[in-house]
């Protein structure tokens, strides 16, 4: 049970399941089956591991999606934080339950320029506090699939 690599991502065909994963909700994004776009799907509030879990495992199984992408929130030097070793273990425990491939990818500036888009699009504060996160997702799942067809 361990995290895979960009290859081994490369190496697996379907869709996508991006999750950008916050202390209070988890921000959800799906790719299509070829891999060309990733779109928002939606936003979990975060409660307890053992019902995150089944509910992130419960939409992973019901897209047939073939990998996990979750953001890792990596400092601005390069280090890992607490909230790295959060995510992480979070991701060791969701492998315990089902042993699904899961990718880790750098999600540094992701939500503050997710943000930044809705603000130049005078979205209303509420709005971008609906949305944030499930398009920080999307985001982040755009990156890797941008990156996987270099």
């Amino acid at each position: 049970m361990a995290f895979i690599t960009l290859e081994d991502l490369a190496d697996t065909q379907g869709a996508l399941l991006g999750v950008d994963p916050g202390t209070k909700t988890f921000g959800l994004s799906i790719s299509d089956r070829t891999r060309l776009i990733s779109t928002p799907l939606l936003t979990i509030q975060r409660t307890k591991f053992s019902v995150d879990g089944v509910s992130l495992l419960k939409i992973f199984h019901e897209n047939e999606c073939a990998a996990l992408v979750v953001g890792l929130p990596i400092n601005m030097d390069g280090s890992r934080g607490p909230r790295a070793q959060s995510v992480q273990d979070f991701c060791i425990n969701l492998m315990k339950v089902d042993d699904i491939p899961i990718f880790l990818w750098d999600e540094r500036l992701s939500t503050m320029a997710v943000t930044r888009t809705m603000l130049s699009d005078d979205m209303s504060r509420a709005k971008r506090a609906k949305n944030v996160d499930k398009m920080a997702s999307a985001y982040i799942l755009q990156g890797v699939l941008d990156r996987l067809r270099r």
